[in-house]
């Protein structure tokens, strides 16, 4: 991907790139990592999703058949250490469970396009070594959200208020079961985040 102020820049590099190796041009960026990109030039905006991934992970983990939502958690709801299982025959009912798969599938997603799971998710990640019915059962609620919520963008461009960088933060040290504070932040440029973060 080649990204400059100008074409003629993109041309100078493409140029002197092909002196030192074979190059093949594929003309305007349409995909890159799972990642579908739209430009719409007279509205100066960019549309980033990953509808195909969504459904690629869907299929993968056999969620195609889940009800979409459009609410993430369950407020009513806390995930604990002691939803793990205590009992042997607990164990061998979550051990051919896809769980860190899917955590790292949901991972890959938040970091690239999905801020509005960054916090879901890393609260589902604390329990990959110990997951109980409960940690799974919240997984598949992320993925119904997913499936519910398939059609949004992560959009950059000339939006009202997009010139200036603007930065959200937030602290708890009370929701965590270990009392460990828990962090959220996000910054925006251009109408769209381009950082954001939740541990």
């Amino acid at each position: 991907m080649i990204a400059t102020s100008t074409r003629a820049l993109i041309n100078k590099f493409k140029a002197r790139l092909k002196d030192h190796v074979e190059i093949m041009d594929l003309g305007e960026l349409h995909w890159l990592l799972s990642i579908k990109i739209l430009r719409d030039r007279q509205a100066w905006l960019v549309h980033l999703s990953q509808r195909s991934y969504i459904d690629a992970i869907l299929r993968r983990f056999g969620f195609e058949d889940l009800k979409p939502m459009s609410i993430l958690m369950d407020t009513q709801k806390s995930l604990s250490a002691a939803q793990s299982p205590m009992s042997t025959s607990e164990f061998a009912a979550m051990r051919n469970v896809p769980y860190r798969e899917a955590v790292g599938s949901l991972m890959y997603l938040a970091l690239a396009t999905r801020p509005d799971i960054a916090f879901a998710v890393s609260v589902v990640s604390h329990f990959a070594i110990r997951l109980g019915l409960e940690h799974w059962e919240s997984i598949k609620r992320i993925f119904r959200y997913l499936k519910g919520t398939w059609e949004l963008w992560l959009t950059y461009g000339s939006l009202p208020g997009g010139e200036k960088l603007q930065g959200y933060a937030d602290v708890d040290g009370s929701m965590a079961e270990d009392q460990h504070t828990i962090l959220g932040y996000a910054f925006m440029l251009g109408g769209g985040t381009v950082s954001w973060s939740s541990k």
